[in-house]
């Protein structure tokens, strides 16, 4: 068998002409949201030197990341919808695959970045600048981008060593780990046990991370004296508690459809409808007055 020829069909979409024209919109106008939704929320923060802090260089690269994630699989239904065709090539496929792990995992990784953000400004404010500087905030997000290569890296190259005999069925709109071990004729046990452990802990680790720093947070506001207080410090991580029920909610339940399109669009809006500073800076940029503050 010659990889170079095999192709694949993706057949996670419903084969009715008229439920067709429906999703195409339907992919459309969400792909249009979510692209345009955190690339505002990119502007507005490269662009508002009152939001050159740490909390908001790790909500740009969450929005970078959640465009690239979309970009990934969205598109490539969309041209299929369009072109009544359901194929893909093997290199394609691997390629997709290799993307939709490299940037669903990065939203992982950098939620639990967030939280530890959020950890060192309530209950360690007074190290919060030293700690959370732009060196070593730059430092945590090269290295969840390293993380999540390598990981993605490593699922491919396994899948790659599989034996795929005819043209498949693949009962999805994408590219992912499960459908292909399905469809593949070689043993997929090494794979399926990479899966469970690497993936695992993939999800698991960043997970009680979350979990562990907001367990200290709430402890911490639980102990200020003021209501005010209290009120102002549970404001500033609502945004990110809501991002990351969203997130692993649907991961657990809805996969397919919540997390890969659904849970990217809806991010820009959590941020920027909880978020004070976030609807000011989004006000600006849409009425133009947005000023360039590229050394600060």
């Amino acid at each position: 068998m010659f990889r170079d020829i095999l192709e694949f069909l993706l057949w996670g979409l419903s084969e009715r002409p008229e439920q067709q024209r429906i999703l195409f919109l339907l992919f459309l106008c969400m792909y249009v949201v979510t692209v345009a939704g955190n690339l505002l929320i990119v502007l507005a923060i490269g662009t508002d030197a009152r939001l050159h802090t740490p909390m908001y260089f790790f909500l740009a690269s969450l929005s970078c990341a959640d465009i690239l994630f979309t970009s990934t699989t969205v598109p490539k239904a969309l041209v299929n919808i369009q072109t009544q065709s359901r194929s893909i090539s093997y290199a394609g496929c691997l390629v997709q695959l290799y993307f939709f792990l490299t940037f669903g995992d990065m939203d992982i990784f950098l939620l639990a970045t967030m939280a530890y953000d959020r950890y060192m400004a309530i209950c360690h404010p007074l190290h919060y600048k030293i700690v959370m500087s732009r060196q070593r905030c730059t430092l945590l997000v090269t290295a969840c981008w390293v993380l999540t290569s390598l990981v993605a890296m490593t699922h491919t190259f396994l899948i790659f060593r599989l034996s795929f005999c005819s043209k498949k069925i693949i009962p999805d709109f994408f590219c992912d780990l499960g459908p292909l071990m399905k469809v593949s004729c070689s043993d997929t046990q090494v794979n399926e046990l990479v899966l469970l452990f690497l993936g695992g802990a993939v999800i698991l680790i960043p997970f009680i991370l979350i979990l562990v720093s907001y367990i200290h947070i709430v402890s911490a506001i639980l102990r200020v004296p003021s209501a005010q207080g209290r009120h102002k410090a549970f404001s500033t991580c609502g945004s990110h508690l809501a991002v990351v029920a969203l997130f692993f909610g649907t991961v657990i339940r809805a996969y397919l459809f919540m997390y890969t399109v659904v849970t990217p669009m809806l991010n820009p809006f959590i941020y920027s409808l909880r978020n004070k500073d976030m609807k000011c800076a989004l006000a600006r940029c849409l009425r133009g007055k947005v000023f360039f503050s590229l050394g600060q």
